[in-house]
């Protein structure tokens, strides 16, 4: 944790919030000097006012942490804006439809940048009836996998996870789908379009 992050975004919430020192202070049961002392980083909060400061200020503690708010701008919740975030400690996959704060065994995670799938990492697409067969011709052991493929409409994610030394290959419905994304544990994130 950077005291210098965590400061610095108690006092521009603090001021975005037009409140003293002295009145923060107060609301959280500490000195004036205290909060005077996070906010020019000489200092840090006490784990136990983590809580409090961002219930203050109505965020999460994910981030006051991070220093960077978020703001809820995907109102429409387009899954087409989803975004996947992977951790590297446990593998764990989480998904959003926007911007997010993620956080995984202490870690802020961010969204992963997805690359057109292509060459070694190419999509295979099949059309059986009213699903589409996907298959990634990709070794599956337990050092180098495909961890997830999912399959992305306007309205829904459609997600099928991986195991190591099994098939990187699925089966989604056909409805709307647009895109198509798969997590190779070294690669990073790739995409397909489907026209």
């Amino acid at each position: 944790m950077n005291s210098y992050i965590t400061g610095a975004m108690i006092k521009e919430l603090r001021e975005q919030n037009s409140m003293t020192q002295s009145e923060l202070a107060e609301r959280l049961g500490v000195s004036d000097k205290a909060v005077s002392k996070w906010e020019t980083g000489r200092g840090y909060p006490d784990i136990t006012l983590f809580q409090p400061i961002a219930d203050v200020f109505q965020i999460s503690v994910v981030e006051l942490l991070s220093g960077a708010a978020v703001t809820n701008t995907n109102v429409a919740a387009n899954m087409l804006r989803s975004r996947f975030y992977v951790c590297p400690v446990c593998g764990n996959t989480v998904h959003s439809m926007g911007q997010s704060v993620v956080s995984c065994h202490g870690i802020v995670l961010p969204p992963l940048e997805a690359e057109e799938a292509e060459g070694k990492h190419e999509i295979v697409l099949q059309k059986a009836e009213d699903e589409y067969f996907v298959f990634v011709d990709h070794e599956m052991t337990k050092e180098h996998y495909i961890s997830f493929l999912a399959a992305v409409s306007s309205d829904r994610v459609q997600i099928v996870k991986l195991y190591p030394e099994g098939n990187a290959e699925a089966r989604f419905k056909i409805s709307g789908v647009r895109m198509l994304y798969f997590y190779c544990n070294r690669d990073g994130l790739f995409r397909k379009r489907i026209k």
